[in-house]
């Protein structure tokens, strides 16, 4: 027995702590714990009777990030003067900083508490023992950092020679000699694969998740325990497959860092994602990737222009050339300004300098027609290669159809294997035990309902794809460029890609003189054009032409503002300002000359009826009827070549009405019809089988 353990000591309890510094330790070092615990003996042999032991902190490190809950219990105890001795197999389990084992020692000193290790009793009144205890725990502090440093130099080295493989993304596993593979499940692999092909295709990750979406494909997720799971992909998983370089082959370390900053209240732990030229390792060819070095780069260059503020991915909007326009007084991006009711009016302007300097403003011009314009170029140059590009387009859609297809089969087998699997597990139970046999059958039965659910689904996308345009209607939209360019239903982004792939930038300017629009378009290729557009002049007034105003005040007592303006942009008419009618352009003619607009009971009133009506009405037919309107036997008004006839009611009442009339019912001529001697083709008729 040592004579620093007096009668003061003896009178309180002991205490043992227990503690090892991670889970791993917790179950694999046994060793070290029966040690540990061990120590309860030297305490009775040392003259204790009463011993508590302190082990919850097992698996917490003691270098004083972690909170220990055991050893703030067991330093509140000795500062209340409870406990005679505080016990550990080496005093470095007490604590791994000076912070906390200054405290615990300071403590100890203050109540006269001993610490008893498995080769000594230290006092820390006496200094001596004091002294001791100093170095020891400066000396455990140094060993843990050394013990650190040496870890973290090994792990660098590992990383810089591409052999240290933590965990293997989803698409790829693990090897035993640390490298990574592609996932033998081809579902995973292809799935994976159809992300890069489609952001090729359509050139933004939120377009390919909207692709995906839309078909209702599922992506693989992994899960902390190593399991794939399939869920329905968000935007966050399709960005971090396209700009992870382990997917293009390249092995990496490194790429984020801690920093640790303290509130007031707790430590705060933030991750910073570094830049590329600061990554510990880049190891590209690493490993077989799903896309290759070069082409992973590429995608990586392009989702940063898509995030560019010059420049960005194509928006949605109207505007054909928001990003592209560049003002050649001050250099600066042209911003875009939607105006109108509807927000349809579009407007560019050069207002950087004044939103952000203070400077006066440069030049701002309405955009449709610069929209116009370059549209006309674009189709100029792309219509020699519109045969050439309606075969392409057919064979994307049928790859496009394809690529869902295979899709789906994968899916398909993937949820016939869990029926299959499922349904051996009924098989196998015993059919008595109904509390496992309900659960396996409910489990067999929704891995049918899932099977079923993907053969309708692969049925629908089958039944949709017969119904797909041929290469030959591919054709005759691109002998029409000009129609479908400038079709309401036509994509305004698709329209932005096709342009950005084509120019490069177009400088803007305004001369106030000559009264121009003067616009230089940069073409891909290094060739510049220069284009000149009237601009309307301060105090000038564009009005619509006398005759679109008249078939407007005719047109509107038979039909509503949406008819007008279809039927004034079938005919080639435009505004004043040379814009396509809408329902709203209408409206505002239609103000401005005070014509009333259609009401069908003030129509019925004063008669007006349309050409097909007015036939009805007289007993003829409409070609007899449009003869006669057109010979001037019957009044009747036609405003425009590709449009409807106005005719009133009253001068269908008149003698002259009634003389068609009878001339019509006179007629002997009767629709032509094949006489019996006639031969016909043969063709079957697809209702009787019968030839016709």
């Amino acid at each position: 027995m040592s004579d620093k353990i007096g009668a003061q000591h003896l009178s309180r309890k002991a205490m043992l702590y227990v503690r090892q510094s991670s889970p791993h330790q917790v179950l694999h070092n046994q060793e070290s714990q029966r040690l540990q615990y061990a120590m309860r003996q030297r305490l009775e042999q040392l003259g204790w009777n009463e011993i508590e032991v302190i082990d919850e902190d097992l698996g917490q490190s003691a270098a004083g990030n972690a909170r220990r809950s055991g050893f703030e219990r067991m330093v509140a105890e000795v500062s209340l003067g409870k406990v005679g001795a505080v016990a550990a197999r080496e005093v470095s389990r007490f604590a791994r900083n000076s912070r906390e084992w200054q405290q615990l020692v300071e403590v100890c000193r203050v109540v006269d508490t001993l610490l008893v290790d498995h080769e000594t009793v230290y006092a820390p009144r006496q200094s001596n023992d004091r002294l001791l205890l100093g170095l020891k725990g400066s000396l455990n502090e140094y060993e843990l950092d050394l013990l650190r440093q040496r870890s973290a130099e090994a792990r660098l080295a590992k990383a810089q020679r591409g052999e240290l493989v933590i965990t293997a993304p989803v698409g790829f596993v693990k090897t035993d000699d640390q490298r990574l593979e592609k996932d033998p499940d081809l579902r995973v692999q292809e799935a994976i694969g159809l992300v890069f092909t489609k952001f090729q295709q359509l050139g933004t990750a939120r377009q390919v998740l909207l692709w995906f979406l839309e078909e209702d494909l599922q992506l693989p997720a992994r899960h902390t325990d190593g399991r794939v799971a399939w869920k329905r992909p968000s935007y966050a998983t399709i960005h971090s497959l396209l700009t992870h370089p382990v997917y293009g082959g390249a092995y990496t370390y490194g790429k984020t860092e801690q920093s640790a900053s303290f509130d007031g209240l707790v430590t705060k732990k933030r991750v910073r994602r570094k830049p590329r030229q600061e990554w510990i390792a880049l190891i590209p060819d690493s490993h077989e990737g799903y896309i290759g070095w070069e082409a992973f780069q590429q995608i990586g260059r392009q989702l940063a222009a898509n995030s560019s503020r010059d420049l960005g991915a194509a928006k949605r909007g109207a505007a054909l050339l928001a990003g592209l326009l560049r003002c050649r007084r001050c250099g600066r991006k042209l911003t875009v300004r939607y105006t109108g009711r509807e927000h349809d009016v579009l407007r560019y302007s050069c207002v950087r300098g004044w939103m952000d300097q203070g400077e006066p403003r440069c030049i701002a011009f309405g955009g449709i027609p610069v929209d116009e314009a370059i549209g006309q170029q674009v189709l100029r140059v792309v219509a020699p290669a519109g045969r050439e590009a309606a075969v392409l387009a057919s064979l994307q859609q049928e790859r496009q159809r394809d690529e869902v297809h295979a899709a789906l089969e994968r899916d398909l087998a993937a949820a016939q294997y869990q029926a299959r699997r499922a349904g051996k597990q009924f098989d196998a139970c015993d059919p008595d035990n109904r509390l496992v046999a309900d659960e396996l059958e409910r489990r067999w039965n929704t891995a049918l309902t899932e099977v079923r659910a993907i053969e309708a689904r692969l049925a629908d996308q089958s039944s949709a794809g017969e119904g797909a345009a041929s290469v030959d209607e591919f054709a005759e939209l691109a002998a029409d460029l000009d129609a479908v360019w400038n079709s309401l239903g036509c994509d305004a982004a698709l329209k932005k890609r096709i342009v950005r792939t084509l120019i490069e930038e177009v400088v803007a300017d305004c001369e106030a003189e000559a009264g121009e629009i003067v616009l230089t378009v940069h073409w891909k290729g290094g060739v510049h054009t220069e284009l000149r557009l009237p601009r309307r002049r301060r105090g000038q007034m564009n009005h619509t032409s006398a005759p679109a105003v008249e078939a407007v005040r005719s047109l509107a007592r038979l039909c509503s503002d949406d008819v007008i303006a279809g039927v004034l942009n079938r005919n080639g008419i435009r505004t004043g300002r040379g814009n396509r009618w809408t329902r709203e352009r209408v409206v505002s003619l239609r103000n401005y000359h005070k014509i009333a607009c259609h009401d069908r009971q003030r129509c019925d009133e004063e008669g007006w009826l349309k050409l097909i009506e007015a036939a009805d009405l007289v007993g003829v037919s409409t070609a007899t009827l449009r003869l006669a309107i057109e010979r001037g036997e019957i009044p009747g008004e036609h405003p425009l070549p590709d449009g409807p006839w106005v005719i009133n009611r009253a001068d269908l009442e008149t003698e002259a009405a009634k003389r068609l009339r009878e001339r019509a019912q006179r007629s002997t001529r009767t629709p032509a019809k094949p006489g019996s001697s006639q031969k016909n083709l043969g063709f079957l008729s697809t209702s009787n089988n019968e030839a016709v």
